[in-house]
């Protein structure tokens, strides 16, 4: 998966109230799912198992919650702000479950800035293709330039 080269927004570049979206929207595979089980080593029945997930009352294995949150990663890193970022902290919320198929758009905007510190707070969230919030984030990102 490839977005962009990523923005080069400095600490003077930016200002409270700015956002981005990701440039795609991602759509979670099943490939996906097993990449991250081998690279996490989390093999919670939930994530691996059909009908266990089934039995809990879930429509089908659930997304790890940190391979959706993941993509916060790609906001700060490559479009708010981008080249600059150090992401120094992430408080994240996951509101609903995420599935293989669904189709996630990821944003945030700034609600904060630090001048003393170079840093910035950015409100983030990601939404299925259902319009619906599956996660929320308070993302800290402080900035080299």
């Amino acid at each position: 998966m490839y977005f962009q080269e990523a923005n080069e927004f400095r600490f003077a570049d930016l200002k409270v109230g700015q956002s981005e979206t990701l440039g795609q929207d991602i759509n979670i595979t099943a490939e996906m799912l097993s990449m991250f089980k081998d690279l996490s080593g989390d093999v919670s029945p939930c994530h691996v198992d059909e009908q266990f997930s089934a039995s809990k009352g879930f429509k089908g294995k659930v997304v790890y919650g940190m391979l959706s949150a993941s993509f916060f990663s790609t906001l700060v890193g490559v479009f708010l702000p981008g080249k600059y970022a150090l992401f120094q902290k992430a408080d994240i919320d996951f509101c609903k479950p995420v599935y293989v198929g669904d189709i996630l758009t990821v944003s945030g905007k700034i609600t904060e800035m630090s001048e003393a510190v170079k840093q910035i707070t950015i409100k983030a969230e990601i939404r299925n293709q259902n319009g619906e919030r599956v996660s929320k984030a308070r993302l800290e990102v402080g900035l080299t330039e």
